[in-house]
């Protein structure tokens, strides 16, 4: 239920980043839906493995490294997806990352956590 949920959450997000910055173009309701499924299977299958293959660098970073691997997903994503979902490129892709990353912390330390107790 929670997957679900997260899922339909990230889709809002992207269209609310869509409505903000022109760098990234989502053309329904349903595209950012199945853009966000198959971020969140991105996320399960491919993330993991980057994270353990970039793992010294994002020691050295101190973590910040894995906005760069979200970013990366999020460009697969828009690969996948073709023009139904365009993010102008990798700069773009890293601030979607941060702004996607920060609104999930916010939004699971203050509504999530209290829903589960």
């Amino acid at each position: 239920m929670f997957w679900l949920v997260s899922v339909v959450i990230n889709a809002i997000l992207f269209i609310a980043i869509s409505g903000y910055f022109a760098g990234l173009e989502v053309d329904s309701f349903g595209s950012a839906l199945i853009a966000s499924l198959i971020l969140s299977i991105l996320n399960a299958i491919v993330r993991p493995i980057l994270v353990l293959l970039t793992l010294p660098i994002t020691f050295i970073t101190l973590g910040l490294f894995l906005f760069v691997i979200n970013a990366f997903t999020l460009m697969i994503t828009d690969g996948i997806m073709g023009s139904a979902f365009e993010i102008s490129g990798f700069g773009m892709a890293l601030l979607i990352s941060v702004i996607m990353s920060l609104f999930n912390l916010v939004l699971q330390l203050t509504i999530l956590d209290k829903r589960r107790t």
